[in-house]
């Protein structure tokens, strides 16, 4: 598929080809993945988004009821996944790992621009220009 077409058909054509063979655009609420602790850890809770560390989305092999941590301060050297920087006390990071499971075992791709609003799965938000001028 062409440059060009991929910009044109949007965030749709990244979640179809990010979370399924065809890539096709469809409508993106039916493509990503749930974060199964969502009701229960603080996803919902914290507001504000954490740096931007990357403007591509990482691709990770995640197990089924193994519980993780997203980064969301955008501090980790262990991207995507926290690695506790965010307690460094000099560092003054209000963001804190936002927990998660899926559903079933598998291939998922995760945010690495930390803008995302389905975290910590992407939803095609680091297209935007401003988080592709962002980090060079």
């Amino acid at each position: 598929m062409s440059m060009i077409l991929r910009r044109n058909l949007g965030a749709s054509w990244l979640l179809k080809a990010c979370y399924s063979s065809s890539a096709k655009p469809v409508d993106s609420a039916k493509t990503i993945p749930s974060n199964l602790l969502e009701d229960k850890q603080t996803a919902v809770l914290q507001k504000e988004n954490g740096a931007i560390f990357d403007k591509r989305p990482f691709k990770i092999h995640l197990d089924k009821d193994k519980t993780y941590s997203w980064c969301l301060c955008g501090k980790s050297k262990s991207q995507p996944l926290c690695d506790g920087m965010h307690k460094n006390e000099f560092l003054k990071i209000k963001q804190r790992p936002i927990r998660f499971k899926v559903e079933k075992s598998g291939d998922y791709w995760l945010c690495n621009c930390k803008q995302t609003t389905h975290r910590p799965f992407c939803d095609g938000t680091h297209k935007q220009p401003h988080i592709q001028s962002a980090v060079k």
